[in-house]
């Protein structure tokens, strides 16, 4: 990755199926997975629950959570377990269109979600340094931040 040295370790939260710790394992990158039902997992448990899973504070040189904060109120736990200027990467359908996204996934032209969306956050509201920000296609949102004091 153009901001992170092969050899970083990174958590990737709400891992599932592991397709993109292998992608970063193959980089070099020392990964560690957590996901709250999948048995495969470094860690099963709740990202919400860092402290009681053995995860350390600011213990990691990034963060990766995958569709993830629309389900789960969580950047403040993401903040605290990211080193301080350490890189947290998000990506999350765009609270405008997450109606639309909906309709596609009840006629099966998307994947039907796992949980109820109830923390939709529009990237431009998060308190931490952007990085890169993008919307791709309008509907989804993709970002990277600095992990720093505000």
């Amino acid at each position: 990755m153009k901001y992170l040295e092969p050899g970083s370790s990174v958590l990737e939260v709400g891992s599932g199926s592991g397709w993109f710790a292998e992608r970063l394992l193959k980089k070099g990158y020392k990964v560690t997975t957590i996901d709250i039902s999948d048995s495969t997992a470094d860690i099963v448990g709740d990202i919400k629950s860092w402290k009681l899973v053995g995860i350390a504070e600011h213990s990691f040189d990034a963060i990766v959570a995958l569709e993830l904060i629309e389900h789960v109120d969580c950047l403040d736990d993401l903040t605290h377990i990211c080193k301080i200027d350490g890189l947290i990467f998000l990506s999350s359908p765009h609270p405008k269109w997450d109606r639309l996204l909906y309709m596609l996934e009840k006629i099966n032209l998307l994947q039907p979600r796992t949980s109820e969306h109830i923390n939709l956050t529009d990237f431009k509201n998060i308190r931490l340094p952007a990085i890169a920000r993008k919307r791709p296609m309008g509907v989804h949102q993709v970002g990277l931040f600095r992990n720093s004091p505000v």
